[in-house]
């Protein structure tokens, strides 16, 4: 079941950031957020901050994603502003969308999970257009962003939103330098809650509060660089500790993901008896592309020349599709849980 997440009704206005410097809406004009009308997303991203802002919402629902239908509404309706996330930028890209598609859209913009940077690069390359991460939570609105004022970094998650203090901090609570991969939280939660932020998670016996120490955990690890932009490694359970090596997924995904034989790909931690996990690949293939010995060789030495060499996948798997949770994003506790049944 998922999380009862508690918000006060200044809710809302905390999501001025979200639109207004984040998607950069326009008053009374067309906004597209591609979500799941049963996802968080769909509020913070359709509905609060872009309304207050005065833009018009383009509602947009489907039973499956398909990029053609969605590169039509695209052609149609002449969206201003657009946000969907990276998984539909990566369909659409394969699609073979055009400049034409998006004359309309003036800003692009991304959440839900990373975004490669290849796919940023040759999103821009085809339409003129960069896309503009943002990293936010059902518990909050948009909390770190490529903003208006200072350049996007492809594959960065951008800078803290004003309404937060963003850190990176150890085990221990301490905060960490450039550079330097830790969990990523909110400081400062023992002061009060900002706009935006929920205050709780509701249970029968009452509110409880995540904050004890004031500090809010996100259980996202990330690590930030001498310019203040902050790089996304992944989920806090979904690192794969090999041979005493903390391996993120998401540098591994990026990589599979510009070889030509790819389409889609996840990568999970698979338990080994001498190393404790191991990587492993699951990916599906571009058509005219089979799954063989070869083709795994091939995969794997494509990872060890562009990342350090423990990093490959010494597990890969070729499946029809990858499991994905309502929002578009690839499920890895779906393809974890299924194999350890």
């Amino acid at each position: 079941m998922p999380k009862m997440v508690a918000h006060k009704q200044t809710y809302p206005l905390g999501h001025i950031t979200t639109a207004k410097f984040w998607h950069q809406v326009q008053n009374n004009k067309l906004h597209l957020t591609v979500s799941d009308s049963g996802w968080a997303k769909f509020g913070w991203g359709c509905i609060y901050g872009q309304w207050i802002c005065g833009a018009e919402i383009l509602g947009y629902d489907m039973d499956r994603f398909n990029p053609e239908n969605l590169a039509k509404v695209i052609r149609r309706c002449k969206p201003t502003t657009f946000c969907v996330p990276p998984t539909m930028y990566r369909f659409l890209l394969k699609n073979g969308i055009t400049k034409e598609d998006f004359a309309s859209v003036v800003h692009c913009s991304t959440a839900g999970e990373a975004l490669p940077p290849e796919v940023s690069e040759e999103f821009k390359r085809i339409t003129g257009l960069s896309i503009y991460e943002g990293f936010g939570q059902t518990e909050s609105s948009v909390m770190l962003a490529t903003y208006q004022w200072f350049p996007a970094k492809p594959g960065s998650m951008g800078k803290p939103s004003p309404l937060y203090d963003i850190a990176v901090i150890d085990a221990n609570g301490n905060r960490l330098g450039v550079g330097e991969t830790g969990e990523l939280v909110v400081m400062g939660m023992d002061k009060g809650t900002p706009p935006g932020l929920f205050y709780g998670y509701w249970s029968p016996e009452g509110i409880k509060n995540p904050f004890g120490d004031g500090i809010y955990h996100l259980g996202d690890m990330a690590w930030m660089d001498d310019d203040g932009y902050f790089w996304y490694v992944g989920r806090n359970d979904d690192m794969i500790k090999c041979s005493g090596y903390r391996i993120g997924p998401f540098e591994i995904e990026s990589i599979l993901l510009t070889h030509p034989a790819v389409l889609e790909c996840a990568i999970t931690g698979a338990p080994d008896p001498i190393r404790g996990q191991v990587v492993k690949a699951s990916i599906v293939l571009m058509k005219g592309f089979e799954g063989s010995d070869e083709l795994v060789k091939e995969l794997q030495n494509y990872v060890k020349k562009l990342t350090a060499p423990y990093k490959y996948p010494r597990i890969v798997e070729f499946v029809k599709e990858l499991p994905k949770t309502t929002s578009g994003k690839i499920s890895r506790v779906q393809i974890r849980n299924k194999k350890e049944n």
